[in-house]
Order: structure tokens, then sequence, then C-alpha cells
């Protein structure tokens, strides 16, 4: 595999977010990341990182601060720390967190500091 295929990309809609973790749950891949960063002014990407031996799947959504992102701890129950993390860093809504630390998971002198 080279690495221009380990590369890519999935761009997806929010609302199609749960459907697609869940497929590529079932094809035995494992949760090895997810980070965000912001992108523009109220937009931010989050990228989610999954891999099976040596071949990896990507998927990207890009929302605003208002909207809210369905958690995967249903599905990959080790989200719970980059959800909490997102959600601490860039303000994040994560919905149905199955472990929610309120916000408390960093102790940072700025609520929010890459928002």
């Amino acid at each position: 595999m080279s690495s221009k295929e380990i590369m890519q990309v999935k761009d997806i809609l929010l609302d199609r977010l749960l459907d697609e973790v869940t497929r590529i749950h079932y094809e035995d891949f494992r949760l090895m990341q997810i980070c965000a960063t912001k992108v523009a002014e109220n937009r931010y990407e989050i990228l989610y990182t999954f891999g099976k031996g040596y071949e990896w799947k990507h998927v990207r959504v890009t929302v605003s601060h208002e909207e809210k992102v369905p958690s995967i701890t249903s599905i990959f129950e080790t989200a719970y720390l980059y959800e909490n993390e997102i959600h601490d860093l860039f303000g994040i809504q994560i919905e149905m967190m199955n472990y929610d630390f309120k916000g408390k998971l960093f102790r940072t002198g700025v609520q929010f500091p890459f928002a």
C-alpha cells in the first residue's frame, strides 16, 4: 500500500458520521485517533483515523461551533478521551458521550484555548 493510499481522507457530512464509523467498526478496524483543528472563524475539522494492520482509514467532518457532534463511544469506547479533549480545548459540543468529564478533563487557564 502506498503512502498516498494511506493518507486518503473521506469527507462526510456530520449526519453520516455514526453510519460511517459503524461500517468501519464492522470491517474490524480499531480507532487510532481523533483530532480537531480550527480551519476558519467558527469552522473546525475533526479527523477520525482507524487502522487494521497496515491499512488506515481517515474520515473527516467539518463543523461549526454551534453544531453538536454525535459521540462514537457507543461504537469505539476509547473515543471518550479524544471527545473530551476536543470539547475542552475547542468548545465543540459532543452529544451522548458515555464518559463526559463536563469540560474538566484538562485544567487550562483559558476555557477552550483553541476555539
